[in-house]
């Protein structure tokens, strides 16, 4: 993957006036831009002194439309119109550019223009590489936050993202709640459980051994994870390649190889240390006192799961929206039903398109024709939920 970023040099820009516009990054060229946001604070105490994060944005500017926050997954960039979410944002798409501005913008410690370890630290003039410090989910809803401020959006209707970007959505909503009418994590829990940490413990182990190497068998053993039973069986059975493998392997040696050609070890393991110590309730009371700052908010929240996520499946999502819901949260479950698992919110965009459209609708029309409570909708029918023993 090769983008092409615009550069805003400078801090200047993160401490404009709101009200000189002149001094604004630009919005709404459905280009790939970049812009210097000056010295930014961690979670920890640490500084980087200086943060760039790069975005994309598409359709109208702040102050004639709505706007949308898109937020990426573990290896994404700021390019969901042009790339991963492409079906579900342009004109007439569910992210409607026509009526609806969509931002997205490359995480905090990531591999596309967004400040992180192959950035060259200004200290140094090399890059960070190992000396790049520990983030949380936290910061990278922060450095959203800074981003959006200086692009002159103080509202967000909707906050969206799967995965990792679901946590950061979170985040971002937690952070300023009053700002963000709906929320929707999908796949993506309140806090990261231990299945998960020790899926990532693995792959980063791997990369620590063995580098690139390392990277490559870390992604197939992330793949797996990806995915669900039914879909390998679906897609490859009993399958052999010419020269006698089973298929399932030239796939992963193939996702191994490809990710070695686009991505950084170093960032995967800072983007995977992000998810590891991902929890909403640290230094907020708990999980209830993280929920009671939407309630205060009034931000809506719509949890997804997605059926045979092995990864962060059902139940997770379900125990963050019946937690929302006990502290007074406009909450909703909704499931996507699928075969491909985790990597579902990245293919199934009938689906999607339908969710989407709901969380941009107004709290007050009727979601009621997808129910309330535990239940799920497979186009437009409202399908019910059984939990699993």
């Amino acid at each position: 993957m090769t983008l092409r970023v615009r550069t805003t040099e400078g801090a200047a820009a993160a401490e404009a006036p709101r009200g000189i516009e002149a001094a604004r990054p630009p919005t709404g060229t459905g280009r790939l831009e970049s812009v210097g946001l000056g010295p930014f604070e961690l979670d920890d105490g640490t500084t980087l002194p200086g943060l760039t994060v790069a975005y994309r944005h598409d359709g109208p500017s702040p102050g004639e439309a709505p706007q949308a926050l898109v937020i990426h997954a573990l290896t994404g960039s700021a390019d969901a119109a042009g790339d991963w979410w492409e079906p579900l944002i342009g004109p007439g798409r569910a992210l409607d550019t026509k009526r609806v501005g969509v931002v997205a913008a490359n995480l905090l410690g990531g591999r596309y223009g967004s400040t992180g370890p192959t950035s060259i630290d200004p200290r140094t003039g090399r890059p960070y590489g190992a000396t790049f410090p520990a983030v949380s989910t936290r910061d990278q809803a922060r450095a959203q936050w800074r981003l959006l401020d200086v692009l002159g959006i103080d509202r967000l209707d909707l906050v969206v993202g799967g995965s990792l970007g679901g946590m950061v959505a979170l985040e971002v909503a937690l952070g300023r709640p009053d700002a963000v009418r709906t929320v929707m994590p999908i796949a993506a829990p309140a806090a990261t459980g231990p299945m998960a940490v020790a899926w990532n413990h693995i792959q980063v182990s791997l990369i620590d051994r063995i580098g690139l190497d390392g990277l490559a068998l870390a992604r197939q053993l992330a793949m797996t994870t990806y995915r669900s039973e039914a879909d390998f069986d679906d897609r490859f059975g009993g399958s052999v390649e010419p020269d006698g493998r089973p298929s399932i392997l030239s796939y992963l040696e193939h996702q191994g190889r490809k990710l070695v050609e686009r991505f950084d070890p170093l960032t995967y393991k800072i983007l995977a240390g992000a998810m590891d110590r991902h929890d909403i309730g640290v230094g907020r009371g708990g999980l209830d006192g993280a929920l009671r700052r939407l309630e205060g908010g009034g931000t809506r929240l719509i949890g997804v799961g997605i059926a045979d996520d092995i990864l962060y499946g059902p139940r997770q999502v379900l125990e963050l929206v019946d937690g929302a819901r006990g502290v007074g949260v406009d909450a909703h479950y909704r499931q996507i039903d699928s075969t491909k698992g985790h990597d579902a919110f990245l293919v199934e965009w009938d689906q999607l398109t339908v969710l989407v459209r709901e969380a941009l609708s107004s709290p007050s029309s009727p979601v009621g024709s997808i129910a309330a409570g535990r239940g799920t909708r497979r186009g437009s029918r409202a399908v019910p939920f059984a939990p699993r023993p």
